[in-house]
């Protein structure tokens, strides 16, 4: 066998052997299709910008379902829109939702540069606005905790912003008009774990959301960023706490509660009353984080003092839910879809109109007065 070769073939094998590791190459990186793996509990599901947080907190449990949708990735994404209190849009790194630091210290320098409406009658001393709410719909989805991943979550009852889903990003919330509380301005999207009753979904009469403030000195809380998200209360949660505060569902109208249920865990009311639950999230914010990796860590409460910790400095509304449901005599039975009363907790995302809100947190919560639905005194 001649060995031997001529230039002309040395070059020749010398082109397929580099085709061939350029080729190999190639093969060896090629990413994955996305959503074909099973999603993880650190990872974001289907992620795909910076709305999207990138970690589930490990209080929400959920049910995955056994053949996901795998999502279409574009190929050129589209922008989100810039929201009018950002020069820039957030930016996202392990959970962590930042925003603009300038253009936030601006939005609050303007905020405060509001001169707040001079206050007529006379209202009552308390510094609050609220909205009224009925139910919109119910999903199993969850766009805080399991963003893009249709049916993953717990049945869960919606009201305000109808359009929420899986999908839903603070954009989205802004550009659905449709709402089903009583302020045309409030497109937020407001949730908690569906009421059963022996199998059958119980919804509220009504949910009055309410707007306040629980520290000292009201008079420097200041809105929530838009696309601000946070939850409280722990669906993995399924005992009472040992003080036994734990359940705090309770009768409210006349006669109120006349005794307890068969395991003790709700109370009994009278027929002239309801079952209600209030529900109500930390009012101090870090300044910085339109969520967190746990969607709680970027809030706080007001310390001991009456006032918000160094470390989530910035005072804003203290959000709470008054849950009504039409449940009295007998409370036999009742579940959430995230298991036992004590499971009980709630989502906030944020999609007021900016002016709407700045205009109430400076007119009514800043001076510590009690406003109606339309941020009147």
């Amino acid at each position: 066998m001649n060995l031997r070769t001529t230039p002309g073939q040395r070059r020749s094998v010398t082109a397929l052997l580099l085709l061939s590791v350029a080729l190999a190459g190639g093969c060896k990186e090629a990413p994955g299709t996305p959503g074909a793996s099973s999603p993880s509990s650190d990872t974001g599901i289907g992620s795909s910008g910076p709305e999207v947080s990138t970690s589930a907190v490990a209080g929400e449990s959920s049910a995955t379902p056994s053949a996901p949708a795998t999502p279409a990735t574009p190929s050129a994404p589209a922008k989100p829109s810039t929201p009018p209190t950002s020069a820039a849009p957030p930016t996202a790194a392990g959970g962590w939702i930042t925003i603009d630091a300038s253009a936030q210290a601006a939005a609050t320098k303007a905020f405060f540069a509001r001169k707040p409406k001079p206050v007529t009658g006379n209202p009552v001393k308390v510094p609050e606005f609220n909205v009224g709410c009925k139910t919109s719909h119910h999903n199993s989805d969850d766009p805080i905790v399991l963003p893009k991943l249709v049916g993953g979550s717990h049945n869960h009852t919606f009201w305000g912003n109808r359009s929420t889903d899986a999908n839903s990003t603070a954009e989205s919330l802004r550009a659905s008009t449709a709402t089903t509380c009583n302020s045309p301005d409030d497109q937020s999207a407001y949730w908690v774990p569906t009421m059963y009753q022996n199998g059958k979904v119980v919804d509220p009469t009504e949910v009055t959301v309410y707007y306040g403030s629980r520290l000292k000195d009201p008079s420097r809380t200041q809105p929530f960023p838009f696309g601000l998200r946070m939850i409280t209360g722990n669906a993995k949660n399924q005992v009472d706490t040992p003080d036994k505060q734990g359940n705090h569902f309770w009768c409210a109208g006349i006669g109120g509660e006349i005794g307890r249920n068969a395991d003790k865990t709700f109370p009994v009311c009278a027929k002239t009353a309801n079952i209600v639950r209030q529900i109500t999230f930390p009012d101090c914010w870090d300044g910085k984080h339109l969520d967190s990796p746990d969607h709680k860590a970027h809030m706080a409460n007001g310390d001991h003092t009456g006032a918000c910790p160094t470390s989530h400095p910035v005072p804003v509304p203290s959000v709470s839910f008054v849950i009504s449901y039409p449940l009295s005599a007998n409370t036999d039975g009742i579940t959430l879809a995230s298991g036992t009363s004590f499971s009980m907790h709630a989502d906030f995302f944020n999609a007021w109109k900016d002016e709407a809100l700045a205009a109430r947190v400076r007119n009514c919560l800043d001076q510590g007065v009690k406003c109606n639905s339309a941020g009147n005194f």
